[in-house]
């Protein structure tokens, strides 16, 4: 009996340290893996091809079924000679003239515009292929957002110009405010009729619970170094001071705007277009805030007989725990990230 308990109790030790090993192997492994992957994907989608495998599917549709076989084969026979001829010139070293690439980015963009992070992979990809004669199609959305973050998007797409590639960005709904600091970067702006555009004007506001505190006997201290390191407050007592400094933030915030829309688009009357007022389509383009009227889809398919079309799009990896807590996360990200933005950080 006691031989059997020992046994069982040295079985029980070895499966433990077993186990224990197997975990530990496991944890490692998975931290390699994760470490490897977490940045993201490049995913790169040819538009033309998908474009055309839509057309050809509708065209068969509208066929009777014999007629689908008869087009079928010929079709199959054009593609296998097509073939031939590619391997042929393939081992004879000849190459045929490729058109140039229309590279089609997307940019969706939020308040603390994080997309930035993906669009500058993007813009480093296509800069690091690109040849004399490609271009960059911008699809752009965005209502604006905060300073920093658009800033940096703006200055993600003038490496494309500054590397000599012609940048076309397209607004099928909105490019407002700091979506529109990042249009203006473009060679040439287009935009669906009634697209909102413009918006050159910086906006924050910030509530003040300083009264409802004192109602209820509550103390709040703030300490700073520097006369204003910190203007408006939710807590404190705001002064005229620091209002007057607020507003004169806002106002050199705005002035930089001004100044940088004019570089890109020096031809705008500022004066009458940079008063924080948006514009429909149409509208925007009596005013030169761009170029033509059009849609991403027109452009995109107007463009494929001049160009091989090329989405490219970086997918950054989600942690484990983000699929499982991703609404309510947002969710909360969203509303302190708004009570943020909409304190004493200026909004564009």
């Amino acid at each position: 009996m006691d031989l059997l308990t020992s046994y069982g109790l040295f079985l029980a030790k070895a499966v433990t340290v077993v186990v224990a090993f197997a975990a530990i192997v496991l944890i490692v492994l998975n931290a390699a893996m994760r470490k490897r992957h977490s940045g993201g994907q490049l995913r790169l989608t040819h538009l033309d091809d998908d474009y055309r495998e839509m057309k050809e599917d509708l065209q068969l549709a509208k066929m009777k079924p014999q007629a689908q076989k008869v087009w079928l084969k010929q079709h199959k026979k054009e593609e296998k000679q097509k073939a031939k001829i590619e391997k042929r010139n393939a081992k004879a070293g000849v190459s045929e003239a490729s058109k140039p690439t229309l590279y089609v980015l997307e940019f969706k963009g939020s308040m603390d515009a994080g997309e930035v992070s993906s669009l500058r992979e993007e813009i480093s990809a296509v800069l690091a292929v690109a040849v004399p004669g490609d271009e960059v199609l911008l699809r752009l959305e965005s209502p604006g957002g905060v300073v920093h973050g658009y800033g940096l998007a703006a200055s993600q797409l003038q490496r494309l110009r500054d590397a000599g590639l012609q940048l076309t960005a397209v607004v099928d709904k909105v490019a407002a405010s700091g979506g529109y600091m990042m249009a203006c970067v473009a060679d040439r702006i287009v935009a669906a009729p009634f697209s909102i555009i413009g918006s050159i004007g910086v906006v924050a506001q910030i509530p003040n619970f300083n009264r409802l505190l004192k109602r209820n006997d509550i103390d709040v201290e703030l300490h700073t170094a520097g006369q204003y390191k910190r203007t408006l407050t939710l807590f404190g007592e705001n002064t005229d001071e620091g209002r007057e400094k607020f507003q004169e933030d806002l106002n050199e915030t705005h002035l930089l705007f001004k100044e940088f829309v004019q570089q890109m688009r020096p031809t705008l009357d500022l004066e009458k277009v940079a008063t924080g007022e948006h514009w429909y389509g149409r509208q925007a383009l009596d005013l030169g805030l761009i170029d033509e009227i059009g849609t991403s889809d027109a452009l995109i398919i107007k463009q494929m007989d001049r160009f091989n079309v090329l989405g490219v799009h970086y997918a950054r990896k989600k942690k484990m725990m983000d699929r499982f807590t991703n609404s309510a996360s947002l969710a909360a990200e969203r509303l302190i990230l708004k009570i943020w933005q909409r304190g004493d950080k200026p909004l564009l």
